[in-house]
């Protein structure tokens, strides 16, 4: 089933960046106080676009800051970082939990955050199980990665056609 959530409007996206301490980066923040705060158009797999606030219903990484900083700046498979459990796990949570708004999820679970916070700042990442990894611009690998508009031209145009990166 289809459905589309109306647009927050301008007050709304200003209130929620005053609460979370920042500014949402273009055009995701124009796009949820303009077009749709969610929408069942997106991510392939489960759900769609998620509504700003909303996470999803697997999600289970506790409480959420976007305003700590995000803390990678490229590809880490943490299921092969060398290093014991209780020093990798926490760098994990902060992964899942600083500085990104969850814009949906994919079976397996796999989560599509755009990044708000830290040298990433307007950046789609890709997280699992087993690592997360930036996503690379659409047509041009030596561009600075895919930003939302990127991402949302790739469902337009080929929604089943993710060829993401392997390690």
């Amino acid at each position: 089933m289809e459905w589309r959530e109306p647009p927050l409007g301008w007050d709304a996206v200003h209130a929620w960046e005053r609460t979370e301490g920042l500014v949402l980066p273009e055009p995701y923040r124009t796009f949820v106080a303009v077009l749709a705060d969610g929408s069942s158009l997106g991510p392939p797999d489960d759900g769609g676009l998620l509504p700003l606030d909303q996470l999803p219903g697997d999600w289970s990484f506790g409480a959420r800051d976007a305003a700590a900083e995000f803390p990678l700046t490229e590809a880490w498979f943490w299921e092969e970082d060398p290093r014991g459990a209780e020093e990798v796990q926490p760098l994990v949570e902060s992964v899942y939990r600083h500085g990104s708004v969850v814009l949906g999820a994919g079976g397996g679970p796999v989560y599509w955050l755009l990044v708000v916070s830290g040298l990433q700042r307007g950046r789609i990442w890709l997280l699992s199980e087993i690592g997360a990894l930036p996503l690379p611009g659409p047509e041009d690998a030596e561009r600075d990665g895919t930003t939302f508009l990127d991402w949302v031209r790739r469902w337009h145009e080929d929604p089943d056609g993710w060829d993401l990166p392997s390690e």
